[in-house]
This record gives structure tokens, C-alpha cells and sequence, in this order.
């Protein structure tokens, strides 16, 4: 054998153990992560790591691709989860799904699956699809015992699993999105087990890394740039907003180095922890051991290994003196709990202290405590930490890290960027001005709405050019929640709905109230600010469209919802009586009024005059005045 050959066989070798050392990666047993219940979802089974010339190839595409913007919705630690909406199939069908960036494969239940749960939407129906189909066996996917499709199945670490067939069918993203419809592989889901059984979320959204990832998918085909972003809404807010894409990065955004070939896994490259600005010196080694230190949107809480996680329990301790030590709301969990810190959650920075995580560049990461506690269930004012030690030696980043914090994935640099801001407000601002790309194919053969609209008695004003007045909008809904004992926190529904309506809370009013059991049917009432008379168009035509295509949704926190009729009233042309009616009767009473007063006050006055002309002065001369005669019967008496 000459020399080249030998070095022909060195690199294949080389080669070789470069490819089963990623694939290591991917066994059971290195991704059993922490396994404690409060991980509602944590890091999933995924498809190998990409090649290097797949990076090399995604790097080519520099021009500026359209973007998918898409809301979230629910809490993180109400539902343990962030859904949004996504449509797939042609008419739509909507499905509302976790956003899960550590699994690859997106599904839904299947109009076939036996063992899937109920949940929030009517299950998958293919055979209502024009467009659907199911993947042929092939050497690039697993197939079922026939041979015949293309199977997947997904474990979970805290035992959940899901299974079922790989098909393609159009998938949109909704009216807010730039990007138009395309096809897709995704999962229909025959089985599943666990937490994804009994959830309310359809299924999940993969956005890891992965051949069968959503990102992956869109970003092969060229429709948008290798990277998305994610932004969670804050402490008992909820709600966010998602993009697909590229976005330019913000001033003052942090950015960490994220290694794509450790694992299918966002990484961050973790150095250091400070607490109230004091370093904890710990060894750097701590947070790289195992898969690193992993960012999961499926998980809830943070976990550190054992010893970081005492040096953050312990310097945290020290800063809050003031505060006592209570039992968790749970007793199954040793929850580390304090009270006396407020009822006000905007007031909760006052007593307890930032955490930086301090990243390899140097660059540092603040959270707030809002990014490292939960309210406490069962006591007012008190507050439990979101940080808890990991059973394995991964540092596992889940959503409360990130509430209130713009986190873009830039897989096309490695790098993860963050940036602390008002997700709620950031929505506003990505929304794009003018007409949204379309849910639905264009096609002349298939309908353009997105889902079954619910009844409404007023025409979709909506849909109309020009300039319309509407007075108000009311809709109705049922709510049905599990404990008949309980009543649905209106206010908390109240405050919601404006948020979901982009409104103020002012404008949203609860006209009638009617129940049966667990069973509520509630009639809401959205009504123009207080400085305006009607609602104006921009706001109303967003409302209307939201109720038109039932994109308002509850949180699972109110129970289960459905939203039954919607109407929009217009604003009707006032006469000038109708206009300053209410001006004409204060006037004409305030006359009225004035008039009394002012006759009682002349009748006084000359009764006044009258008394003072019966007097006469003392030394006046008296007219002498003749003895009236006495009567009959008197002077019979006197006789």
C-alpha cells in the first residue's frame, strides 16, 4: 500500500470517528436530562447534526428573504408552555402548537390516532386536504413494519412520547406573517403518552436542530434566512411573538457563541455567575460538562449542576435578609419559597437581586427576578426560585430565563443574541404595515379562509374600503372549567382579552354573565377609548379579524374555551338633538333650578318687607279701638 492510500485510509478513519462520535450524542442514556415533572418539556430526541457542507451551503444565502411573524400565546408557568398558531393543509386546518427549540419534528393528532388525547382543535384531517400526502418508505427515513411510510417517534424525559406517520402538506402561518404558505414535512401523530396526552396544546412546533426542524426546512428551501427569534411576555403577562428569519439585531443586544457541533441542542457558551454584581467564582468547567449549557424553550425552569446551583441558592439568601424562609406550594418538592416581598410584581426587584450570567466573550446577561422566580400559589406576596439542581451535569436554560427577553438564533453566525425588552410592545413593533401575506395557496380551485368562522349578525366590516364608525364590538364565549367549585377570575379574562386585542383594559366590559355547572357563557362588550367616540378603523378592522378567523384564545388557566358569535355595531349618525341631548337637559334643569331659587328668594324678601310694616315704635300714638261686643252665649252665663 503507497503512501496515499494510506493517507486516503487515515482520513476516512478520522472521518469515521468524527461521525459516530456526534452520533454518541444521540443515545438514550446521554439525553436522560433532569427528569423532575416541573421539566414540562424538556430536551427531545432529534435528528443527527447536520453536516459541515450543509452549514457551509446554508451561509450562501445573504439576500433579504421575508420573514413569518407569528404571536404566542398562554403563560410559561400557568401551561408549562408557549403555543402559537400554525395552519396546515389545504383549506387550513389550525392547530395551536408548543414552540419547542429542542425538538426537531412538528405534529399534530392525527384523524386516525386511538390514543391521543382531547385538546384545544379538532384533530388533523388528511382526507379534507387536497394537498396532502404521505411520505414512501425510503432510504432516508425509518418506515413502518409494512415498508410502506416513513414513521417517526419521539421520547421525552419526563416519559411522554409520540409517534406516528411523516407527511407533507402546505403549512401556513398566519395573516401577520410575510411569508407565504409552504410545504412541509410534519408528523401525524397515531400515538401518544404522558404529559403530551393530557395537555391542552394540539402539538409541538420543532425548532431545533434537524433535517425534519420547521427552520430547517424553510431555510432549504430558500424561503427565509437561517435564523428565528424568540420573545416571552413577563411574569403573569403571558404571550409573546415569534419571527421565522432573519431580523436586524437591536442596539444593545448580547450575544454568546452557540457551538452547533456539540449537539442538535442551542448551546451557549456559560463562563460565570454574579449575583447583586458579586462574581460567584465558580470553575467555568461546571457549566460545559455533559451537553453544556443548553437553551430550551420546552422546559419552564432553569437547572444547574449541584454546585453552581447552591452558590446561586446561597448568595441569592444573602441579599434577602429581610424576607422569610416558608414551604413551598407543592409538598412533593422542597421548594425554596420567601414571603414579605409585596403583592406588587412590579415591586419584587426591590427585595430581591440580579443574576448576570457572564458569557465567554465577556459579555453579561442580566436577569431580573422575574427571570428566576415564580409567584407562590398558595401564600400572597411570597416567591419561590425557578432554579433548581440538576440531576445530570447539563445547565438547562428553560423559558422563565428568557420571559421579557428578545432571544434570536442566528444559526448562520453561531451565535445566540439577547436582549431584555417589552415582548408585549415588541409585537407591536414587528408587526409589518399593510395588507398580510396569505394563509391559504393561491388558488382558484380552493377557498382563502383559514378556519370555520364562528356566526355573526353583522356583516364582515372588516372587509369594507373607506372610512366606518363602529360604536362597539361584543362577542360571546363559553368557558368550561374543570372544578365547578370555581369561578373564572373575570377581571384576570378581563385584562387578557385587551392584551390579546392590543386595547385598554378600559374599553373591554363584561356585559352579562350566565352558568350551568362547570359552565359559563359570558358576553363581552369593546367599546372606543374614553377620549374617542367610536373605535377607529385600524383597531376595529384588527378586532373583527381576530374574532372572524377565532384567533382569540384563552389561556388553559381559564378553563376551556370557545368563542360562540361576535357583532359589530356601527356608529349612527346623531341630529343635532341626540349630539347635545344630554346638554340640553343640563341646561334646561340648571334653569329650572336657578329660576326656583331665585322666586324663593323674592318671596322671602317681601314677606320680610310685609312684617316690618305691622310694627309701629313704642312711643307711638295708639288709635283707640272699640270694645267688641261679648256673644249670647256669654252674656246668658253672666245673667
Amino acid at each position: 500500500m503507497n503512501r496515499a492510500s494510506l493517507l486516503l485510509l487515515l482520513l476516512l478513519t478520522i472521518a469515521l470517528c468524527k461521525f459516530f462520535d456526534l452520533s454518541l450524542a444521540e443515545t438514550p442514556d446521554e439525553l436522560n436530562l433532569a427528569a423532575e415533572s416541573r421539566m414540562i418539556f424538556p430536551l427531545s430526541y432529534s435528528s443527527l447534526p447536520r453536516r459541515v457542507e450543509d452549514f457551509r451551503r446554508r451561509r450562501l444565502h445573504q439576500s433579504q428573504l421575508p420573514n413569518a411573524h407569528m404571536k404566542l400565546y398562554d403563560d410559561l408557568l400557568a401551561n408549562g408552555y408557549y403555543t402559537t398558531r400554525l395552519y396546515i393543509g389545504t383549506p387550513p386546518q389550525e392547530f395551536a402548537l408548543i414552540v419547542d427549540t429542542g425538538s426537531t419534528v412538528t405534529y399534530v393528532p392525527c384523524s386516525t390516532c386511538k390514543q391521543c388525547g382531547k385538546h384545544q382543535d379538532p384533530k388533523f384531517q388528511p382526507e379534507l386536504s387536497s394537498s396532502y400526502e404521505a411520505l414512501k418508505c425510503n432510504p432516508d427515513c425509518n418506515c413502518d413494519d409494512d415498508g410502506k411510510l416513513c414513521v417517526y417517534e419521539r421520547r421525552y424525559a419526563e416519559m411522554s412520547s409520540s409517534s406516528g406517520v411523516l407527511s407533507e402538506d402546505l403549512i401556513s402561518f398566519g395573516n401577520e406573517s410575510q411569508l407565504s404558505p409552504q410545504r412541509a414535512v410534519f408528523g401525524c401523530e397515531n400515538a401518544e403518552t404522558g404529559d403530551l396526552f393530557s395537555q391542552r396544546a394540539d402539538g409541538i412546533m420543532g425548532l431545533g436542530r434537524g433535517k425534519l426542524s420547521v427552520v430547517d426546512q424553510l431555510v432549504d428551501k430558500g424561503v427565509i434566512e437561517d435564523s428565528f427569534s424568540l420573545c416571552y411576555g413577563g411574569m403573569e403577562v403571558g404571550g409573546g411573538a415569534m419571527v421565522l428569519g432573519k431580523i436586524s439585531p437591536p442596539d444593545g443586544m448580547v450575544f454568546a457563541r452557540s457551538d452547533p457541533f456539540r449537539s442538535p441542542y442551542y448551546n451557549i457558551d456559560l463562563k460565570q455567575m454574579h449575583v447583586a454584581g458579586k462574581s460567584l467564582k465558580l470553575n467555568p468547567k461546571i457549566f460545559n460538562e455533559k451537553h453544556g449549557t443548553v437553551l430550551d424553550s420546552g422546559t419552564t425552569y432553569a437547572y444547574f449542576p449541584k454546585q453552581a446551583f447552591i452558590a446561586i441558592k446561597d448568595a441569592v439568601i444573602k441579599e434577602i435578609p429581610s424576607l422569610k424562609r416558608i414551604h413551598g406550594p407543592d409538598p412533593n418538592y422542597d421548594d425554596i419559597c420567601f414571603s414579605g416581598a409585596g403583592r406588587d410584581v412590579a415591586e419584587v426587584h426591590n427585595y430581591f437581586p440580579e443574576i448576570a450570567m457572564e458569557f465567554g466573550n465577556g459579555q453579561k446577561l442580566i436577569l431580573s427576578p422575574e427571570n428566576y422566580l415564580f409567584r407562590h400559589t398558595k401564600v400572597r406576596g411570597a416567591y419561590c426560585l425557578g432554579i433548581f439542581p440538576d440531576r445530570d451535569s447539563t445547565t438547562l436554560l428553560g423559558g422563565i430565563v428568557v420571559r421579557n427577553t428578545l432571544v434570536t438564533y442566528d444559526r448562520e453566525n453561531d451565535k445566540l443574541g439577547f436582549l431584555k425588552t417589552n415582548c408585549s410592545d415588541l409585537w407591536r413593533r414587528l408587526a409589518a404595515p399593510g395588507s398580510p401575506a396569505p394563509t391559504s395557496p393561491v388558488d382558484q380551485n380552493t377557498s382563502s379562509h383559514i378556519s370555520p368562522s364562528p356566526a355573526s349578525s353583522a356583516s364582515p366590516t372588516a372587509d369594507l374600503p373607506g372610512v366606518f364608525q363602529i360604536g362597539s364590538i361584543t362577542f360571546d364565549v363559553s368557558i368550561s372549567v374543570n372544578n365547578s367549585s370555581l369561578k373564572p377570575n373575570f377581571t384576570e379574562i378581563a385584562d387578557f382579552i385587551a392584551h390579546e386585542l392590543d386595547i385598554q383594559s378600559s374599553q373591554v366590559r363584561l356585559l352579562n354573565i350566565s352558568s350551568s355547572g362547570n359552565e359559563y357563557r359570558l358576553k363581552w362588550g369593546i367599546y372606543p377609548p374614553q377620549s374617542s367616540e367610536y373605535i377607529s378603523n385600524k383597531m376595529a378592522s384588527n378586532i373583527m379579524l381576530l374574532l372572524k378567523e377565532n384567533r382569540l384564545r384563552l389561556p388553559g388557566q381559564f378553563g376551556s374555551y370557545k368563542l360562540l358569535e361576535w357583532k359589530a355595531e356601527h356608529k349612527q349618525k346623531q341630529s343635532w338633538w341626540e349630539k347635545h341631548i344630554v346638554g340640553v337637559v343640563a341646561g334646561v334643569m340648571i334653569s329650572l333650578l336657578v329660576t326656583s331659587v331665585m322666586v324663593k328668594l323674592v318671596m322671602v324678601w317681601r314677606r320680610r318687607k310685609q312684617e316690618e310694616a305691622t310694627y309701629e315704635p313704642v312711643s307711638a300714638a295708639v288709635k283707640e279701638q272699640e270694645l267688641q261686643p261679648l256673644s249670647s252665649e256669654t252674656e246668658t252665663s253672666n245673667a
